[in-house]
């Protein structure tokens, strides 16, 4: 197997396993709608759940046909990722890596809506009145690989253009 794909499948897994702890050991110990103060005025620890999409998004909207439909999105975006992966020259590492953690997250997220029907969010950031929408590890992990693809496709245009495979 090539490296790439191990190192994919062993950074995907170990994602996967702190998203779930973290989420299975939340929903163990908080009750739901309930919070824990950890930088006062800034950031609490809270036991919520999201039946929408990225940070509370289409929350509002419940049922099956919204579970099914968040799944199907999950597996065409998991889906896209494996396929970018494979146009990504190998050795532009910090693609690669965005990959790899955007990956992990989705594979986290979907673990979730496959089982419960929703995720669990429970990282709630906030300033005075203004709140971050709450969301978890498999978010934050998302977040950060688009981060670096975007920073990665500056860099690639710097250059004089994307770096695919040939």
């Amino acid at each position: 197997m090539d490296r790439r794909y191990q190192r994919l499948f062993i950074i995907g897994i170990i994602i996967v396993v702190i998203d779930q702890s973290t989420k299975l050991y939340i929903a163990k110990t908080l009750p739901l709608h309930q919070s824990i103060e950890v930088i006062k005025g800034y950031f609490d620890i809270i036991h919520i759940r999201n039946r929408g999409a990225a940070f509370g998004l289409f929350s509002g909207m419940g049922g099956t046909f919204v579970t099914i439909f968040f799944i199907i999105i999950s597996l065409i975006a998991i889906s896209v990722i494996l396929f970018s992966f494979t146009q990504i020259e190998r050795d532009n590492y910090l693609a690669h890596g965005g990959l790899f953690l955007i990956l992990g997250g989705a594979v986290g997220n979907l673990i979730d809506r496959i089982w419960h029907g929703e995720v669990v969010d429970f990282l709630d950031l906030y300033w005075h009145d203004y709140h971050w929408p709450a969301f978890n590890i498999a978010d934050a992990f998302i977040t950060v690989g688009v981060g670096i693809l975007i920073w990665d496709m500056v860099i690639a245009s710097r250059r004089g253009g994307c770096q695919e495979r040939s």
